[in-house]
């Protein structure tokens, strides 16, 4: 069975971790034409909520009736009708702006790090979290998010130093896609991304990073990745995402993106289309994306695919400093960072959900998206 005639099948979401859904079957897999049997982060996240009792809310409850609103929203979405001539409300998920924002006092060492638009941008993301709930449907803590700030824009502004241009580009609200090429082993372009996303826009916008099954399936850094508001990459996930006007994050590289040599690292990888499939099925633009120094911070000069395999991991690599300096050999070089955003492609205006099962189709509209973010490599590249 192909990839591209998979789509339609409906997934089935469980809590418990499967033979099928062992890390390494989803290397090197396109994770929204495939199904996925188990959310790790759903699965960690459940194993801890049953523990946490000083919370007056019933958070069990609240997850129920958060998953009884997706199948609801899901079994709306099989049969596609046209736009009707009345204009709808998008039930959408909104930040307020900056200039509605009021700001305590500065309250303890922490605050006293951020500037006053720093605190504003994290205030802005609290309402993402409704009623007394510590995290949102995703998982997202506005509370952990506040705490990691401070080291993430540590690494964006002194680290990485990191310039942006194309702000415009990004839609001020409701649901979008984000395609951007990918590298540099540790995640560091996407954590760049939802930091610079995050300080560029108005109302502030969270980024949310589609995360390879992999990850998500490793204790305690899948719990990580929740709380600060990125999610496991399966197909359900991403189109309740866009459903609920969210900004996604995807590089459709995939794993190939990361085990690209040294050689290779400006030369993107045959894109995936589950994400044109998502823009169509879900009526949203896409916004390509160039990450210009990821592919540097951790040049690889080979890479032991065997080996990689038989240990289950996405890439065995040899750097100029890993293996030779053991964990500490996989830390990024302190590279600069350019990000560059394009205008929007926005194929659903052109082509009906239904179009989503023309493979030719979504292979030519990946290809398109592939080469527009290659162009924008290639032109900003110094």
């Amino acid at each position: 069975m192909t990839e591209t005639n998979q789509i339609h099948e409906e997934p089935t979401v469980s809590h418990e971790l499967t033979p099928q859904s062992q890390p390494a079957r989803a290397l090197g897999h396109d994770p929204f034409s495939e199904i996925i049997e188990v959310d790790p982060f759903g699965q960690r996240l459940d194993k801890l909520t049953q523990h946490e009792d000083e919370h007056p809310v019933n958070r069990r409850d609240a997850r129920s009736r958060s998953v009884a609103e997706h199948e609801r929203l899901r079994q709306s979405k099989r049969h596609y009708d046209p736009p009707s001539t009345t204009t709808r409300q998008p039930r959408w998920v909104t930040t307020p702006l900056l200039d509605d924002i009021e700001l305590p006092s500065p309250d303890g060492w922490l605050d006293r790090l951020l500037t006053e638009h720093e605190r504003q941008v994290l205030a802005a993301f609290s309402s993402l979290v409704e009623d007394e709930m510590p995290y949102d449907r995703y998982g997202f803590s506005p509370d952990v998010s506040k705490r990691a700030f401070p080291i993430a824009y540590a690494l964006y502004r002194r680290y990485f130093r990191v310039k942006s241009t194309g702000h415009e580009h990004i839609p001020r609200e409701g649901p979008a896609i984000l395609a951007a090429n990918h590298g540099g082993l540790l995640p560091f372009d996407a954590a760049m991304g939802i930091v610079d996303v995050a300080m560029h826009s108005d109302p502030p916008r969270l980024t949310r990073a589609i995360v390879d099954l992999w990850a998500g399936s490793l204790p305690w850094i899948n719990v990580l990745y929740a709380r600060l508001g990125q999610v496991i990459g399966t197909r359900e996930n991403f189109s309740d995402l866009l459903s609920n006007g969210q900004l996604v994050l995807v590089f459709p590289e995939g794993i190939e993106g990361i085990r690209k040599t040294v050689s290779h690292r400006y030369t993107l990888q045959k894109f995936r289309v589950g994400f044109i499939e998502q823009a169509l099925h879900e009526r949203v633009p896409i916004v390509p994306m160039a990450v210009i120094g990821s592919a540097d911070q951790a040049p690889i000069l080979y890479d032991i695919k065997p080996l990689a395999k038989r240990l289950g991991l996405p890439v065995a690599p040899i750097t100029p400093t890993f293996p030779w300096l053991g964990p500490l050999g996989l830390l990024p070089y302190p590279v600069s960072y350019k990000i560059v955003y394009g205008q929007p492609m926005e194929f659903h205006k052109s082509y009906s959900p239904e179009d989503a099962d023309d493979p030719g189709l979504v292979n030519d509209l990946a290809e398109r998206v592939q080469r527009t973010v290659q162009a924008l490599i290639d032109e900003n590249r110094s």
